[in-house]
């Protein structure tokens, strides 16, 4: 069975959206996944399953969590070939004195327009860095996402669409636990 990465935006956030990750593992083992394993809190979940899109598994996920859970949660999926394409493509890491620890990927559902791309990169000031690549936003930060300019924009009205931001070490470790589940 194929190797999936997947992401839940906005929970355990606060006091809002709360899961435990036992019982999100429950709820992928529900959908019919294999094998799911989750790292750290913020819903990131490594897992197989039958031969399916992305897109179709974030959806049956998301009517899962629905269900077992009471609140919806946006679920972007990758295969664990994507994934580490997005790795392997970084722009930013071509970059000098890029410090890995300061880039951070934003996972879209969908790509955005041209003209959304155009507006991110206005609003994006040095030294921050941003790159578009397909469906992920790709962020240098040296000060921080908080000491970052572009903060003050909440992305999802810039661009349009609604995504999940991951920083570089989980993404990378994400990518070796899929490698693991194989």
């Amino acid at each position: 069975m194929p190797v999936y990465i997947v992401l839940l935006r906005g929970i355990n956030i606060g006091a809002h959206k709360r899961m435990k990750m036992d019982e999100l593992v429950a709820s992928c083992v529900a959908c019919g996944f294999a094998g799911a394993k989750t790292y750290i809190q913020s819903g990131n979940v490594v897992l197989k399953a039958p031969k399916i899109t992305p897109d179709k598994l974030s959806k049956k996920l998301e009517a899962r969590i629905l269900t077992d859970f009471g609140f919806s949660a946006d679920v972007i999926s990758r295969t664990k070939e994507e994934l580490g394409k997005i790795i392997r493509d970084n722009p930013l890491l071509k970059e000098r004195g890029v410090d890995p620890e300061k880039l951070h990927v934003v996972f879209l559902p969908e790509a955005t327009s041209p003209d959304a791309v155009k507006k991110l990169e206005s609003l994006t000031l040095a030294p921050d860095w941003v790159r578009m690549r397909g469906k992920e936003i790709y962020f240098y930060f040296p000060n921080g996402v908080s000491g970052s300019s572009l903060w003050k924009h909440p992305l999802d009205k810039v661009l349009k669409v609604s995504g999940t931001m991951r920083n570089w070490r989980t993404i990378n470790k994400l990518y070796e636990m899929a490698e693991g589940l194989e």
